[in-house]
């Protein structure tokens, strides 16, 4: 029976996504369109839409008279949200954790201090704007709502930075995001220094302090890593 509100494409490829991420499916594994069609109960069609877009994703390669053989991990586009999201979900999850939040380290800093030097007016009210929902929905267990401002918070800063490859990580750090939550690898509230920091972050950008907003952009990502070694030692 399909998922409410799923159609077979969709159910497809969220079960056969995770399925090779996780490692049910090892690299060298030949999977053939009419036994995947059989096992899902589609049509070769859908098999073949679902292929596709596991091909656009690397994990899988198509050849014919061969079929369909899963690539190894250093072929996949780790930058695809979903293949993020399908690893946060599998066995793999700490030490995926630790690699999205290392990038972090490494990009937001940077970006960050480059915001406070290229935000336009409209970027520094929306990033104010986040700061203060994040502030709001911080208590009361409201990690949905709390994310919403956390995602676009980031994306704002690495939009902000006007280097076009930070920005094209913002699906990057919301799947991080929303990995953390989905998977109860937060806090039941988040803590409060951290929520600060956002805060002073969007203050530092707004004022063109781009030594300021880089520190404090690093001191955000160090706590990241360190809740991750508290919650997921």
């Amino acid at each position: 029976m399909e998922n409410q509100g799923q159609g077979p494409h969709t159910r497809v490829l969220e079960a056969l996504g995770p399925a090779i991420t996780a490692g049910d499916h090892p690299p060298g594994t030949v999977l053939r369109a009419e036994e995947l069609a059989a096992a899902f109960d589609v049509s070769r069609t859908v098999v073949r839409e679902v292929i596709r877009v596991l091909e656009s994703m690397r994990l899988v390669t198509s050849r014919r008279r061969v079929g369909v053989t899963v690539l190894p991990p250093e072929e996949w586009n780790v930058y695809d949200p979903r293949v993020i999201s399908w690893r946060l979900a599998g066995r793999d999850r700490p030490r995926q954790l630790r690699s999205l939040t290392v990038l972090r380290s490494a990009v937001e800093p940077v970006a960050a201090g480059l915001a406070a030097v290229h935000a336009d007016p409209a970027q520094c009210a929306a990033l104010t704007e986040h700061a203060m929902g994040m502030v709001a929905t911080s208590r009361g267990q409201q990690l949905d709502a709390y994310l919403v401002h956390d995602s676009a918070f980031h994306r704002v800063v690495l939009t902000a930075s006007g280097n076009e490859m930070f920005a094209r990580l913002g699906d990057v750090v919301a799947a991080v995001l929303t990995g953390r939550t989905a998977h109860h690898v937060m806090f039941t509230d988040p803590d409060p220094a951290a929520v600060s920091l956002h805060v002073q972050v969007a203050e530092a950008v707004r004022v063109g302090d781009a030594t300021r907003a880089e520190e404090l952009t690093r001191q955000i990502t160090v706590g990241a890593m360190a809740e991750l070694d508290v919650l997921v030692p």
